[in-house]
Parts: C-alpha cells; structure tokens; sequence
C-alpha cells in the first residue's frame, strides 16, 4: 500500500507503452501477465521474462508497486515454468504474484513473495478472507458484491484485526473500471465447449461478445429479446460514486485492461487519479464527475454501469459488439528525431494528412502516451505550413522527450 492514506490506484499494463502510460497518470501500482501464464495469455500484448528487470527498475523509480499476475488455472506440466518465474519475480524485486492456484501461492509463500488472492478465488465473505489470510497480505473480492457487503467485510477486517503473513491488516481490492464478464468474477467454460479453448488459461473467444437470438426448439418460436447482446455486460465504472467506495475501507482500486491500448490506460487512470485525490481533498462532486465521464466515454468502452456495487439484480448489456468511444486514433507517422535544447520533435508522415490545430497522440515504450494540439509546424524544406501530407517530414514543438521508435497518432471523432 502506498503512503499517501488515499485508495490505491491499481493500472494494467500490457506491454512498456502502456505501463509508462500508467506511470506517468498517476498509478499506484501497475499489474502485468507474463507470456502464456495470465488471464491474458492470448493477447498481443504481454511481457517476457526477461522485461521484468526493466519494469521493476521502471517502476522503482516512480515509487510504484508491482504485480506480476500468474492467476490461470495450473497443470502438472506448468510446475516447473511457474517456479522459474516466480524465482525471476524475486530476482526481480517485485512487490507481489497475483494467484488463485494452490501451487502458485505455496510456493511464492515458500520464497517469501508476497501473495495477493485473484478474483477467480471468489471471496465473498470474512472468513475466507481469515482463511486466505495465512498465505495472502491483499485480497480481491467477488465482483458479485455489493458495496454494502465490501464494506462490512473491511470493517470486519479492522474488527477482528485479521492480518496477512506480513504482520499487518490484509488488505482489500475490488474491480473499480473495465470489462465485466458474464460469468461469476470470469470463471467462464464457453470458448472451451465451443472452442477448446479454455478462458480460465487465457485463451478467452469472447463468445459472450457476440449476437443471439433465442429459440425453442419444440415449437421453432424466436423469443424476442430487447438486446441481441444478452451475454455482454457493459464496462464497469465505479467514478460516480467513489466517495461510497473509498468510504467502505477498500484498500486497492483496480482498472481492468491489460489488453486495452495506451490511451485508455493513461484516460482511464489520470481520471481516477484525480477523482481519488477529489475524494481526498473534499472536492469530489458530480459535476467534476460529469467531466471525467465524458472523458472516459473517449476511449474504448461498452458503455457504462455501476456493476453490483449498488444493489443491482441483473446486469446491464451493451448494444453493440465493439466499443462506443467517442474518439479514435488514426495513425500519421514516426518519429524520426529529437532536438532536446529546443524541445523539437521531428516526424515522418506516411498515412493522411496533418494540420495545425489537430490533436495528436505520440505513443512509444518510453514516451507512453502523451496527447497535444499542434500548434505550429514546420515542413522540411517548405518552412512554416498549415498542413502537411504524406511523405512531408515535419517538427513541431512538444512538453516531452520523443523518441524515433514513437508513433504519431491523428485523434479524430469516432
């Protein structure tokens, strides 16, 4: 936990551009899969083992903590995989293992890492919380809960003084913005039916994601339904009312993302971030939330709703297959150089045209991703220029270091 008395603010990364994301809007701690061990495993983006040197001397260096996620389900075969890593994790200094396998937890307790309890575990009660307490130091609650329950199982804690091997109070995290699945807290077995392709070993088709319709099969009658997409939950978002979280003792607050891009993690996690320290501050209110709302409604999302926390009997689902951001990228070009006394980045343009005015996303694995209004900008050879079209190399001012390696993204109305 962070020293500052506030909610930690947990963020996902991906890969070293989204992390830097993370790092730079203000994240706590961040949490990140490695290859084919997370929930995650067949996304695009995920770390290696040799990365974890870099992200923990990264994240050192901002004073944020890391979490390495080693929650799917485990076979004998994984065994010897899992304690090498976990010995790397350590090697590496990081903070914590994310787990839900029995294996996994035994023997990151056997090498004295710090243990967090996944989702998958489904705590739903105090005395789980006690029994996991003799290996485990932060636990993440059932996404099934109500925040009335979250509360009372905190307040529990503090009551009963339950401690984790540490010494100190176990401490409790709950899912505060991101994708919800259908299944309780993701323990879901439809891309294994359909697919043999097992959600619960990062390997998730997303079926619930898809269109339906409904039909008896005696009589051939469609039942007529109000959303084709009756398996896919809207995103969670929990910003309206994080003064009733904070109030209810969670200790950690987690985005879910890992394979969402840079630009959603650093949106996502500069707006908890200031509506954290709002709550903190005595300046959290809804007009501020309308602001960070609409803000969050730029990146990738399925639409929003509060999950359980509120009381809710039925999920809330989305109304199409994708996402229903507001904005989105449009990639420009690369970077080519960088003049640091003046602070002048320059750029290659390969895809559609540039002009003063617009507003650019330059994303890269040191630079993360950083949002700007070009305000001038100057064309090779040409000088001063309103616009500027493919294959024009182009330098305009930035607050930031750019790096060749960068991408110029345009950001456009979805």
């Amino acid at each position: 936990m962070t020293n500052t008395g506030k909610i930690e603010l947990m963020a996902p990364a991906g890969d070293f551009t989204a992390m830097q994301a993370a790092l730079d809007n203000g994240a706590d701690s961040i949490y990140f899969g490695v290859e084919q061990l997370n929930m995650r495993a067949r996304a695009s983006m995920n770390f290696t083992i040799d990365d974890l040197p870099e992200i923990s001397r990264r994240c050192k260096e901002k004073g944020v903590r890391t979490y390495l996620t080693l929650n799917t389900i485990v076979y004998d075969h994984d065994l010897s995989i899992i304690k090498t890593l976990l010995d790397k994790a350590k090697a590496a200094d990081l903070t914590a293992v994310i787990a839900m396998d029995q294996a996994v937890i035994s023997y990151a307790r056997q090498i004295s890492l710090e243990v967090h309890i996944s989702t998958q575990i489904n705590i739903t009660n105090i005395e789980t919380v006690k029994f996991y307490a003799l290996f485990a130091d932060t636990m993440v609650m059932s996404r099934e809960l109500s925040i009335t329950q979250v509360k009372k199982i905190c307040d529990q804690v503090q009551k009963d003084q339950v401690k984790g091997p540490n010494g100190e109070l176990v401490e409790i995290e709950i899912f505060g913005h991101g994708a919800l699945c259908m299944a309780v807290s993701g323990k879901c077995y439809l891309s294994l039916h359909s697919h043999n392709s097992s959600a619960n070993r990062g390997a998730c088709k997303q079926n619930c994601r898809k269109k339906y319709t409904v039909i008896d099969q005696e009589s051939g009658f469609e039942i007529e339904l109000d959303n084709e997409y009756m398996m896919s939950p809207k995103d969670l978002c929990t910003i309206g009312f994080l003064d009733q979280v904070v109030d209810s003792g969670v200790k950690v607050l987690k985005v879910e993302g890992r394979g969402r891009s840079p630009e959603y993690v650093a949106t996502v996690v500069k707006c908890y971030r200031e509506a954290i320290d709002a709550v903190a501050d005595g300046s959290f209110n809804q007009d501020k939330v309308k602001g960070w709302m609409d803000r969050l409604e730029t990146v990738y999302n399925r639409g929003f709703w509060s999950g359980y926390y509120l009381g809710q009997e039925l999920g809330e689902w989305s109304e199409n297959p994708g996402s229903s951001a507001t904005q989105k990228k449009l990639y420009i070009g690369k970077g080519r150089h960088f003049y640091p006394k003046s602070n002048i980045a320059e750029f290659l343009i390969e895809a559609y045209d540039l002009s003063v005015g617009d507003k650019v996303l330059i994303q890269g694995p040191t630079t993360g991703s950083q949002e700007m209004v070009v305000e001038h900008m100057l064309i090779d050879e040409k000088g001063e220029a309103q616009k500027a079209s493919k294959a024009d190399v182009i330098t305009f001012k930035t607050d930031f270091r750019v790096r060749p390696s960068d991408k110029l993204y345009k950001i456009i109305p979805a």
